[in-house]
């Protein structure tokens, strides 16, 4: 099974190049914002839970969040593999998906990073903002403070995978189909392995 987790600050073609790979390698995307609101407004156990804790302004609980990320590969068992968007942030959180992917025979394949310069990013969500009419995607300094954010909190999680050889940066500028290729070679080479 190929379970990828992508990462990318915003603007960095992370959505495009997602949606390429869920259908070039058959891969369930998973991304925990969708999970949440779906398992609340279905009304299910797990969202129930959830909503307990959101309602109260606090974090949904990891163990919650793998539960869920674990129903929903359960619900899809003829794909691949798994994107994981938005989780792990944290390295507890590695560590129980980890837990999750090893009782069911598996793990994370590869972490992929897109590497794009910050005056890049700001460039191009500027722009992004011009046409959507995004306040916060106008404001360079904004901009930059997401980009802090992102690096703060994903460059520990990079960091673990690291330690056991599975994160590969690949870079972010170029044509969709030059950074989709690199994607590409990476996986590849974990699935020769």
């Amino acid at each position: 099974m190929l379970n990828l987790i992508l990462f990318g600050p915003p603007g960095s073609g992370k959505g495009t190049q997602a949606a390429k790979l869920i259908e070039k390698y058959n891969l369930l995307h998973i991304s925990t914002g969708d999970l949440f609101r779906a398992e609340i407004s279905n009304g299910t156990a797990l969202g129930l839970e959830a909503k307990s804790f959101i309602d109260k302004g606090a974090l949904v609980p990891d163990s919650v969040t793998v539960n869920m990320l674990k129903s929903k590969m359960e619900q899809h068992p003829t794909v691949q593999g798994v994107i994981f968007d938005g989780f792990p942030r944290t390295i507890p959180q590695a560590e129980a998906l980890d837990e999750m992917l090893k009782s069911k025979g598996t793990e994370v394949s590869l972490l992929l990073s897109l590497l794009v310069d910050d005056s890049e990013i700001i460039s191009r969500i500027v722009k992004r903002g011009a046409s959507s009419g995004r306040t916060d995607d106008t404001d360079p300094e904004i901009i930059q403070n997401r980009i802090n954010t992102y690096k703060s909190q994903t460059t520990p999680v990079a960091d673990y995978y690291s330690k056991f050889g599975k994160t590969k940066t690949v870079e972010g500028v170029g044509s969709v189909d030059e950074i989709f290729e690199s994607l590409c070679a990476e996986i590849d080479a974990v699935l020769v392995k």
